[in-house]
C-alpha cells in the first residue's frame, strides 16, 4: 500500500501548479456565474409562483438548462407543466413547429424561435411559452445557416411575441454558454413582467 502511495505521489509531482490554478480559475468562474444565474432563476420562479403565472420551454441548444434552473426553486411545479427539448430539425416539427418555417427561414433564426416558443405554449397550455435557437461550439453540418456562438430566442406570452438574438462568448465553456443564454432570457422575462 505505501509502495502505491509513494508512486501516486511521485506521478502527482509532475503536474504543473499553474494547470491546477488555472482549472481552479475556471471553476470558480463557472461556479460564480452559476450562483448569479440561479439567482436570477428563483427571483423569477418566486414571481410565477406567487401570480400564478405558467411557462413551458422549447429548448434546443440550452439543452433544457432553462428549465431546470426554473425548476430548481420549490413550488415550481405549481406553474411548469413541462417543456420540450428538441435538437434536431425533425423533434422541433414533432413537437408542432411548422416545417415550412425551418426550410423558409432556416433552424437558427428568429422566425424558428418565434414558432418554437408559440408551439410549446399552446402544447402545454401555459401563460408563457419560450424557443430557444442556436448553434454553440462548432458548425451543425445537418444545417446551412449554423454560425457558432448565434442564439435565437423568442417569449410568447399573453398574445405578445418578444424575440432577442445575442451572440455568446466562443471562450465560455458550453455549460457557461447556457448558462449565459438561460440568464439573458430570465432578465428578460422578469423586465417584461415587471
Amino acid at each position: 500500500m505505501n509502495k502505491y502511495l509513494t508512486m501516486l505521489s511521485s506521478i502527482m509531482s509532475f503536474i504543473p501548479l499553474t494547470a491546477c490554478r488555472t482549472q481552479d480559475y475556471a471553476d470558480n468562474h463557472s461556479e460564480g456565474l452559476s450562483d448569479l444565474v440561479h439567482e436570477h432563476f428563483k427571483e423569477l420562479s418566486e414571481l410565477l409562483i406567487r401570480r400564478n403565472i405558467t411557462i413551458t420551454l422549447m429548448e434546443s441548444c440550452t439543452s433544457g438548462q432553462v428549465a431546470s434552473l426554473i425548476t430548481d426553486t420549490a413550488g415550481s411545479s405549481a406553474v411548469f407543466p413541462g417543456s420540450d427539448v428538441t435538437y434536431s430539425n425533425e423533434a422541433k416539427i414533432a413537437a408542432g413547429v411548422d416545417a415550412s418555417v425551418i426550410k423558409q427561414f432556416g433552424v437558427y433564426s428568429s422566425e424558428t424561435a418565434i414558432a418554437m416558443a408559440s408551439a410549446c405554449r399552446d402544447s402545454f397550455h401555459a401563460d408563457i411559452g419560450i424557443g430557444v435557437t442556436g448553434s454553440l461550439g462548432t458548425v451543425d453540418p445537418a444545417n446551412s445557416d449554423s454560425i457558432p456562438g448565434e442564439v435565437h430566442y423568442a417569449i410568447s406570452i399573453k398574445g405578445e411575441i418578444y424575440d432577442y438574438f445575442m451572440e455568446v462568448d466562443s471562450a465560455l465553456s458550453r455549460f457557461e454558454e447556457k448558462l449565459s443564454i438561460a440568464d439573458s432570457i430570465c432578465l428578460n422575462l422578469l423586465k417584461i413582467l415587471n
